[in-house]
């Protein structure tokens, strides 16, 4: 756990130097906040843009900042340094998750509190974006572990984060993508944020999210196992 805290440390220093970093963790409760304080259209659902682009932000900051940082380590060399201070692999994982999770935690406060979200309804909103955010940071970090380099983690996660982000947007829209949408976590928790009710959570939700996080823990190990925190 020192070690994991002192990683923790380490990332929030770097944060004022990694500019791409901190923009996925700034952008969409900026987007979020000038959209719901400066366009509203008649009949438009309460806190209508709050669960738009918190699913995005859900599906993107999580995976990108993870992935990034990893694979920026790995080819800078820093990761290489930091395994030869013993530090281990499990140690460096969790620091990083718990800075990616924990920076996301607070864009999710700051702009659900400024849009005027409280209560039992906050409360619940704020449970499954955690959730959603630790899913999407075992699928950056899984990334991030593959990727040779930073050129290669782009390439791998721009298209998954296109898709998880702008599926659940589609669907409304589209009912042939909606069927297909729903078997997309990101999609699951916009319907359950939107619902804003944890008692009216179907079996069906309960299980297509328990079957994507299986599988993105799945891609981990089998990512990590092939590569390790390999460097080279």
């Amino acid at each position: 756990m020192r070690e994991a805290a002192a990683i923790l440390r380490k990332q929030m220093i770097d944060t004022r130097k990694n500019r791409a970093v901190l923009i996925q963790f700034l952008l969409f409760p900026l987007i979020t906040i000038i959209m719901s304080k400066t366009v509203n259209i008649e009949d438009m659902p309460q806190n209508f843009y709050l669960m738009l682009f918190s699913v995005m932000y859900l599906a993107m900051a999580p995976i990108s900042a993870m992935s990034a940082i990893i694979s920026e380590e790995k080819e800078k060399g820093t990761l290489r340094a930091l395994m030869m201070s013993n530090v281990s692999p499990f140690s460096y994982l969790l620091g990083v998750g718990v800075y990616v999770v924990s920076f996301c935690l607070i864009g999710t406060v700051l702009m659900s509190r400024i849009c005027g979200m409280g209560g039992e309804e906050w409360r619940h909103y704020m449970a499954l974006m955690a959730i959603g955010f630790l899913i999407s940071t075992f699928l950056g970090a899984a990334i991030g572990v593959c990727a040779k380099n930073q050129m290669a983690a782009t390439s791998l996660q721009v298209p998954i984060m296109c898709i998880l982000s702008f599926l659940p947007m589609i669907a409304q829209f589209n009912t042939t993508v909606a069927k297909v949408a729903k078997y997309f976590y990101s999609d699951q928790f916009y319907h359950l944020l939107v619902d804003g009710k944890s008692d009216k959570i179907s079996t069906e939700s309960l299980v297509i999210l328990a079957v994507n996080g299986v599988l993105i823990l799945g891609f981990f190990i089998v990512a990590y196992k092939k590569r390790g925190l390999n460097y080279e």
